[in-house]
């Protein structure tokens, strides 16, 4: 796709890409296809490997796969450069720990020294920070190698309320496991990424599934912590009471890895400041027995669950009884569809105070400074101008968080999610967390424009069902999937919810049946997609 090529243009000199040649010429191979993080990490602790090796071959990756799939916006031109870097500590014993070298994927809305943050959108491909993320300052710390940076649902899928696939700079993404299939967003890149080895890991962001959902229907494991146990200073915002960074993975330990470091308070994100309280040892914390005895809330009849995928997710929950879990029936959850409430009404109001604050402190190459500028030059600009901003053009049109009726809506919205949804349930039911189906398989790709698939259920008459991950995205409550089987050949997760600050039961719930279970099976289609396509090139 032009568009794209012409972008990679911006993000990557050809200057910058020969000098990380030259660097990788000494490199040799390392195997990298579905190895998980963690036994990279090892490898290279035990000097098996070296970063320049593993750097090199997600590199190569990318350029022979990515092409039909548009996972990747950019390859970070000094990515090479960071692994011999990683190198030169590892030998001179002076690591700075177990990811020291370990190359990682961010989505492109996270700010990153060194290349543009452009949230998709040509308004930003000048936007290159001169200060890293909190997300990007802690990984960099524990000598993280930056490898580049992942395609995403424009400004994180808030721009219009008809369906629009991948961005105008990265292009249209598409599902590994079926390219006809969509993979989800808003962290569509860091999903498909995450399925098909193009890094060690991925980190994507959530304001409402945009984690959780394309984990889903790329088979991998995503976690949506609770709201602020990761800072979200440096993150292209929607709302900062529903927004946070987290990672995408091929293994539930490899979540753990990284969260060990994305968690934490930071002063610039002053709704951080609870998070080292919290924050614990998230490795350390994984038991392949940590679901016996344990009781948890099987809930049915929300979002995805019908007569399609209901025969794996009986399996799911047959699979936890038998590791000890005491499954505990829940016959009505009480939810209600609350995604218009959040979409229209809440997030309308938070989103132009949050993107307003955050396009102000842009460099001053960036030439949108609020959301009426933004919408000015995307009803000019070529390639932006052929998709609409109805979202924008909502939130304009509000006062922001100053909105007569934003406390109401917001704090309706939110005891609605929390108190008396997610807390009603483990306290009525005395669980410790609740479980159900992430979502459906991955549906067709839709026209741009179109709305997709719940746009035409509401057109004809039929109600949305409620959805767990719209609930634990409402109350700030973390969300872990893990891949849980196939339905026609497509992946399915299994989520587990509970409350605030629970991540570490979370993962070691999920630890448990990932590893009792083994039901992810890596995609292959992208491959036969790639080859095809290089052979018409």
């Amino acid at each position: 796709m032009k568009v794209r090529v012409d972008v990679r243009l911006v993000l990557l000199s050809a200057a910058a890409m020969a000098a990380c040649m030259r660097l990788a010429t000494a490199a040799g191979s390392y195997e990298v296809e579905d190895v998980p993080l963690s036994q990279i990490a090892g490898d290279l602790a035990a000097g098996k490997t070296t970063s320049v090796e593993v750097t090199q071959a997600y590199i190569d990756r990318i350029q022979k796969y990515d092409g039909p799939l548009h996972a990747v916006i950019g390859i970070d031109p000094n990515a090479l450069k960071q692994a011999a870097a990683a190198d030169k500590r590892r030998k001179a014993r002076k690591s700075l720990g177990p990811l020291d070298g370990v190359p990682v994927l961010l989505k492109d809305n996270i700010d990153v020294v060194g290349v543009p943050t452009t949230a998709g959108s040509y308004a930003l491909v000048d936007n290159k920070a001169a200060k890293d993320s909190e997300v990007a300052q802690r990984l960099r710390a524990a000598g993280v190698v930056f490898l580049g940076k992942a395609n995403l649902s424009q400004f994180a899928n808030y721009r219009t309320t008809g369906g629009f696939n991948g961005s105008t700079v990265g292009g249209s993404t598409h599902n590994p496991y079926d390219l006809s299939r969509t993979p989800a967003g808003s962290s569509s890149g860091s999903g498909i990424a995450a399925a098909v080895s193009f890094g060690a890991a991925t980190i994507g962001t959530e304001t409402s599934g945009s984690i959780t959902g394309p984990a889903n229907v790329n088979g991998v494991v995503g976690l949506k912590p609770t709201i602020a146990l990761v800072s979200r200073r440096g993150i292209v915002p929607i709302s900062l009471n529903q927004d946070t960074a987290g990672p995408m993975t091929r293994t539930v330990r490899d979540a753990a890895m990284l969260l060990n470091v994305l968690a934490g308070s930071d002063a610039g994100d002053p709704w951080s400041k609870e998070a080292d309280q919290y924050r614990t040892d998230y490795v350390a914390a994984l038991r392949t027995d940590a679901l016996k005895g344990q009781r948890i809330g099987v809930m049915r009849g929300l979002s995805g669950q019908n007569e399609s995928t209901n025969p794996v997710y009986n399996q799911a929950v047959q699979d936890l009884a038998a590791q000890g879990a005491e499954l505990v029936e829940i016959a009505d959850t009480g939810f209600i569809d609350l995604s218009s409430q959040m979409m229209d009404v809440k997030l309308t109001r938070e989103f132009k105070d949050d993107i307003n604050a955050y396009l102000a402190g842009t460099p001053s190459a960036v030439k949108v400074r609020n959301l009426a500028q933004l919408i000015a030059f995307s009803d000019t600009e070529p390639h932006e101008k052929l998709h609409d901003h109805v979202r924008w053009d909502m939130a304009e049109a509000t006062q922001g968080r100053k909105s007569a009726d934003y406390e109401e809506i917001r704090n309706k919205a939110e005891t609605a999610a929390g108190q008396q949804g997610i807390d009603r349930l483990l306290k009525q039911y005395n669980v410790v967390a609740l479980v159900t189906l992430t979502g459906g398989p991955a549906g067709l790709i839709q026209p741009d424009g179109s709305g997709g698939a719940r746009r035409a259920a509401a057109a004809a008459g039929q109600p949305p069902a409620p959805s767990a991950t719209s609930y634990a995205a409402i109350a700030g409550y973390p969300h872990l999937t893990v891949p849980m089987g196939f339905v026609n050949e497509l992946p399915v997760g299994l989520s587990f919810i509970g409350p605030k600050w629970s991540e570490k039961t979370l993962l070691s719930f999920g630890y448990a049946y990932e590893q009792a279970t083994r039901k992810r099976v890596p995609p292959a289609a992208y491959k036969q997609a790639a080859a095809a396509e290089s052979l018409v090139q």
